[in-house]
């Protein structure tokens, strides 16, 4: 890692703050935006939801353990770029397989260090989620401020039909099969594949393109739609699918941007959050039984609660801004949440949701055998 090269970051509104380049050389414009977990960075650089954004992590040592194979949500990072209080020289796990600096610079990811991260998570904290530009090549502080300025905003943004997979593609389940479920891939995290294959489903993970008559001809005991990046409100054709889907009568299950997806489905309406929720210590209530989930998030964008029809049950809230974390529809088999049930290193708190998913699909089969 160098020791002397610097490197900027500008966020639109003036701010900047200046650091120390490691990762890979170069410049990169995204929405600035951080995460609270105190693990985890890998499976955050390869979430497919931070397509199109600068993260900074707010725990100030990152890097210490290293990067493997095994811990990664996808093929690839997905992040711009990233920021970070120190970032670790070495990686002190016997299950790393290389650093996080090298890893940085195979994906040609540009990172800074010895930045006051605090400083700059409470501006955004303050005055919500903007552009930035981070570069170790251009040092020029007027000059990075404009490039960000001159970036694409999130809003109205479409972001899944670049992560989405080109081709359908099976995950056998492990075991003896139970189900098969198709699962939409808006950026889907290997980890909620994982769960599937556990509980005994055939899982086939279609683009996000595909269509409800394509999805039904595959005849699914249950629909999944997947995490993923963007603004909800720029999946006008997505979301005519996604409404085909539900009223199938299939059982369908969504997570974060398939939860807001199915509420624009169900004739709802999504908006911006202020500086959103990235990290693993969101308190969730299941308002039927008061029992609150420790939860992981990353989305920017939420369902309106009062844009939702009366067949459409809000059925968990977020304690900290009481903005809709999970809904289900009363008459059709169909239920989501905002948060990240199949949350990798964790909490685990959520993991039932699968389960649930899992009941409902048996109930499905019993419904018509009877």
């Amino acid at each position: 890692m160098s020791e002397t090269k610097p490197a900027l970051l500008a966020l639109e509104d003036g701010r900047t703050f200046r650091g120390r380049a490691w990762g890979a050389a170069g410049e990169v414009c995204g929405e600035m935006v951080f995460n609270t977990s105190m693990t985890g960075y890998q499976e955050v650089l390869t979430d497919p939801s931070y397509a199109g954004q600068i993260v900074c992590m707010t725990y100030p040592l990152i890097g210490n353990y290293g990067v493997n194979a095994a811990d990664a949500e996808s093929a690839r990072p997905w992040v711009e770029g990233f920021v970070v209080r120190e970032a670790s020289r070495m990686a002190s796990s016997w299950r790393a397989e290389e650093t996080l600096d090298a890893y940085l610079k195979r994906w040609h990811i540009p990172a800074i260090d010895h930045v006051d991260t605090r400083a700059l998570v409470r501006h955004i904290r303050d005055l919500g989620a903007m552009r930035a530009c981070l570069s170790s090549i251009d040092l020029d502080a007027d000059s990075l401020i404009a490039k960000a300025r001159a970036s694409a905003p999130m809003e109205n943004r479409e972001l899944a039909s670049v992560v989405t997979t080109d081709k359908p593609y099976e995950v056998p389940a492990v075991g003896a099969e139970r189900f098969h479920v198709v699962c939409y891939d808006f950026g889907v995290k290997l980890n909620s594949l994982r769960e599937f294959a556990a509980l005994g489903c055939r899982i086939t993970v279609v683009p996000a393109s595909t269509t409800a008559t394509e999805v039904l001809a595959l005849k699914p005991d249950g629909i999944f739609l997947s995490n993923g990046p963007g603004d909800p409100a720029a999946m006008t054709e997505v979301v005519t699918e996604i409404k085909r889907v539900a009223q199938s009568g299939t059982p369908t299950f969504g997570i974060c941007f398939g939860h807001q997806l199915l509420g624009r489905a169900f004739g709802g309406t999504t908006y911006k959050l202020r500086f959103g929720h990235r990290g693993g210590n969101q308190p969730v209530l299941e308002r039927a039984v008061g029992t609150v989930e420790i939860t992981s998030h990353n989305h920017g964008f939420a369902v309106a609660a009062d844009s939702l029809p009366a067949e459409v049950e809000v059925t968990h809230i977020n304690l900290n801004d009481n903005c809709v974390e999970g809904m289900r529809h009363r008459q059709l088999p169909v239920f989501s949440v905002q948060y990240h049930p199949e949350a990798a290193p964790g909490p685990h708190d959520a993991e039932h949701h699968f389960r649930r998913f899992i009941e409902l699909m048996e109930q499905s089969k019993q419904a018509v055998v009877g």
